[in-house]
């Protein structure tokens, strides 16, 4: 049996730099991971092609990075009935403000889970798909909790060392 995957799309390499940061969180998870540039416009015969194969062999969670339009998540969330993230890129002249309307406006019974536009969404996606993941895997949800902790543990700690400055 093949182990279950997270796909992560963009719909241009220029995404990458912004993706990073979701590769950096689902490694640190330790969960399979694979990277496509595929495009709702220029590509779509192979982003079907890729969804429906990318399901097949195991895929249980698909995040789409696009700027602009952003349409890839919407795209692929027609083709799958597996979990869509979208990650909405701030790029263009509008920001990226665009790119998240364009990823949260969707017709109902077709959802796309969206995050913020940028890094911190970038980030909360992979956080987001691990936590899907974990519904199914104890060992995963362990380490879930286990990283939650320590980010508010490391927040005590700034506002202890803060606190501790204002008293002087």
């Amino acid at each position: 049996m093949t182990k279950p995957f997270v796909a992560v799309l963009m719909g241009s390499d220029s995404d990458f730099p912004v993706m990073q940061t979701t590769l950096d969180v689902l490694n640190s998870f330790d969960i399979q991971v694979e990277v496509k540039v595929t495009s709702a416009h220029r590509t779509p015969a192979a982003t079907h092609a890729y969804v429906t194969d990318a399901e097949a062999r195991g895929c249980r969670v698909f995040i789409c990075a696009a700027g602009l339009a952003a349409h890839l998540a919407g795209a692929v969330a027609g083709i799958t009935t597996r979990p869509v993230i979208g990650v909405p890129i701030d790029g263009g002249p509008l920001k990226g403000l665009d790119a998240l309307l364009s990823t949260v406006q969707m017709p109902g019974g077709v959802p796309v889970a969206t995050v913020a536009i940028g890094k911190a969404g970038a980030k909360n996606a992979a956080y987001l798909a691990a936590q899907m993941l974990a519904v199914g895997d104890d060992e995963l949800a362990a380490r879930v909790r286990a990283e939650r902790q320590k980010n508010a543990e490391e927040v005590m700690a700034k506002d202890a060392a803060l606190q501790a400055q204002l008293k002087k």
